[in-house]
């Protein structure tokens, strides 16, 4: 199953058996707004403060996914989970009632990414049956913990990102219709030195670059046996600079690949400037826009390639750089063969 240096191809490729996703307000009007489950209108989520919102947030997600997929948590066996927060705290709080086995994941943007890889790796080894996949992110919490209070009102230049409030969630099994999952490519991280917490899509670039162009060589493709090449969050600057990366090694994405983080927002009409970004951003944007193109089969394969810029409020003000990762998914459609 092993695949070149980075990936892993699966024998038998594990199933997509349900899909869910529940955004903010700002989110729901954007232009995927139809296509998520649910819309809160209300960011505390009726809690006292914006931490314990996001993890209500991770736990009406988990709760309607194991709806959607008709199974229940007893039958989930493990779930993967990470948000942004320091220690995990939205997912810790947020799921501890589902009294699933649980492997906190941290990966930034990029979590929603390594906890499908794992989850596919789990259930393709015969280790569950069923796992539970899932990231979140909230934009009031993230803004606390990594940038300015929102009293501040601080200036956003314009290649910032909009930390996405959401949370997304697919069950992983043997069985299901929605997707199959036949690779994945684990990325490492890559730092180019770069220390504009401002513009992570930039951070976020170098590590998309290596990640697709080691996919690409790991299973002998090229851009074209994929209808879709989709990151996770660069906005509009990173998708350039990953424009001009790839196209430089020989690899031409023009026409086969978009960004969540531009998809989710309306750049002229929402005032997100380089697009969004977040957990929450990737893992939404999979579960109600990209997943239901697959099942219908417009698209045959994607490569989903959610990307994270791994800082903490501690490196920032301590001068360090801003390291880049991304994990790549080879998602494909069922088909009549299966």
């Amino acid at each position: 199953m092993q695949k070149g240096k980075a990936s892993i191809e699966f024998e038998t490729p594990p199933r997509i058996c349900g899909a869910a996703s529940i955004v903010g307000e700002k989110e729901g009007q954007g232009p995927l707004g139809p296509f998520f489950d649910r819309v809160e209108t209300d960011p505390m989520l009726g809690c006292k403060n914006w931490e314990e919102a996001e993890s209500a947030l991770q736990k009406k997600t988990a709760d309607l996914v194991i709806e959607k997929a008709g199974t229940s948590r007893k039958q989930i066996r493990y779930m993967f989970s990470g948000d942004l927060l320091g220690q995990l705290i939205a997912t810790s709080f947020g799921t501890v009632d589902l009294e699933i086995p649980l492997f906190g994941l941290y990966g930034a943007c990029s979590t929603m990414g390594e906890a499908l890889c794992l989850g596919a790796m789990t259930v393709a080894a015969g280790y569950a049956d069923q796992v539970l996949s899932m990231a979140s992110s909230h934009f009031a919490s993230a803004e606390k913990q990594f940038r300015f209070p929102l009293e501040y009102g601080n200036q956003r230049p314009y290649s910032a990102t909009w930390t996405v409030t959401g949370c997304g969630a697919v069950i992983l099994g043997c069985q299901g219709e929605i997707a199959k999952i036949t690779g994945v490519t684990v990325g490492k991280i890559v730092d180019m030195g770069l220390k504009d917490s401002m513009n992570m899509g930039a951070c976020m670039a170098p590590a998309a670059t290596d990640l697709i162009l080691q996919n690409l060589r790991d299973f002998e493709r090229t851009p074209e046996d994929y209808d879709q090449i989709i990151t996770g969050d660069l906005g509009q600057v990173g998708r350039q600079i990953l424009m001009d990366f790839t196209k430089s090694k020989g690899a031409d994405l023009t026409g086969r690949h978009t960004d969540c983080g531009i998809r989710i927002f309306d750049e002229e009409e929402q005032d997100t400037h380089a697009g969004g970004s977040g957990c929450g951003c990737s893992a939404t944007v999979l579960s109600a826009y990209i997943l239901p193109k697959i099942q219908s089969g417009e698209w045959k394969r994607v490569l989903f390639v959610p990307t994270g810029a791994l800082l903490s409020s501690t490196s920032f003000n301590e001068g360090q750089s801003v390291p880049g990762i991304a994990h790549g998914v080879v998602i494909e459609h069922i088909g009549k063969e299966g």
